[in-house]
């Protein structure tokens, strides 16, 4: 099946779209994609320092797009966002597995209690919305094969796996029961221009890019041997907006992936080849680290290319140059 995304192009044109995390990476990327399809999007971020979020990540839309400040822990400020919107894309949530696990509660509350509440909104003020959730490879814990494909058993390595695990399984409940119509994306490592590069809180390969760009060996934990696959944003971009206009995605749980499978230390020489200098150093793992890292995780994502006509369209040599080109003009926006 091929994608038919550009033939539903008119589907968004006019939809009043909400994104929670919305001045976050993926929500910003999302947010230009949706404006330039014609949608009317409101964007809600708390802000939080640790969170990702980043006023300049919209700098270039910001007259074109509502933004509120909120928490999507307030269900006030949430009621009042939901109501008359189309379609939610619901992409806020505590992404460190290191903070996970040192404050439990905090993630406890964001990636599971208010994403109850934000659907028991949906039921009460605006049950005929449509909701993408962004789920996580992380639920999965250390793979018992590979590739990794949906019924693969859920046994998360912290915290933050078992929550996203309570909060998808909450949209896809208020999908079977309430007639919500949520769907779940579990995304692989997403990269690119306006993610997290301030340190590791988000992804690892927003500190690498910091590192090379400004010099400093790519620091790879343990032998590098590990291997992960990676998606470049605009692919992933393309993965929710197909899921948010499908009716065939209504309930379902889809992986994201790429064919392209790398261990970390080809990752980092590959990364010190686009630059066109650069090194890499393996250290240690931390004892905190080591107690949660997966070891060896690929997706496979066939269901998604088979019912949604989704695959992966950037190659991940060029979606990392492009990241290096991005940060190297706007590094002062995300530096600090």
């Amino acid at each position: 099946m091929t994608s038919n995304l550009n033939t539903e192009n008119d589907f968004f044109r006019k939809r009043k779209i909400l994104i929670t995390g919305g001045l976050g990476f993926i929500g910003s990327n999302l947010a230009g994609r949706l404006l330039d399809l014609g949608a009317k999007v409101t964007l809600v971020d708390s802000l939080i320092p640790e969170y990702g979020g980043n006023l300049f990540n919209i700098h270039d839309v910001r007259d074109r797009v509502q933004v509120n400040i909120s928490d999507v822990r307030d269900p006030y400020a949430m009621r009042h966002l939901v109501e008359g919107q189309d379609i939610l894309f619901n992409l806020a949530g505590q992404t460190s597995h290191l903070d996970s696990m040192r404050a439990p509660d905090v993630d406890l509350e964001i990636n599971c209690k208010s994403q109850l509440s934000i659907l028991e909104t949906c039921r009460h003020v605006n049950p005929g919305i449509r909701v993408v959730f962004a789920g996580t490879r992380q639920v999965y814990g250390k793979p018992k094969y590979l590739p990794v494909d949906e019924v693969h058993p859920l046994h998360p390595v912290d915290v933050n796996g078992i929550n996203k695990i309570a909060g998808e399984m909450y949209h896809l409940l208020y999908s079977t029961i309430y007639g919500i119509r949520c769907c779940v994306l579990r995304l692989t490592n997403t990269y690119g221009p306006r993610m997290r590069v301030k340190d590791a809180r988000q992804t690892f390969l927003g500190i690498w890019l910091r590192q090379i760009i400004e010099g400093r060996p790519i620091q790879v934990f343990g032998d590098g041997a590990q291997r992960r696959d990676f998606n470049y944003v605009d692919d992933v971009v393309d993965a929710l907006l197909l899921a948010s206009f499908s009716d065939r995605a209504v309930g379902n749980v889809y992986n994201l992936g790429s064919p392209e499978v790398l261990s970390l230390k080809d990752l980092a020489l590959l990364l010190v080849e686009i630059n066109g200098g650069g090194r890499y150093e393996l250290v240690p793992f931390g004892d905190e680290l080591k107690k949660i890292d997966i070891g060896d995780y690929y997706s496979d994502f066939h269901k998604i290319e088979l019912e949604l006509g989704w695959r992966p369209k950037v190659g991940l040599r060029e979606g990392l140059k492009r990241s290096l080109d991005y940060y190297r003009r706007c590094k002062t926006a995300y530096w600090e």
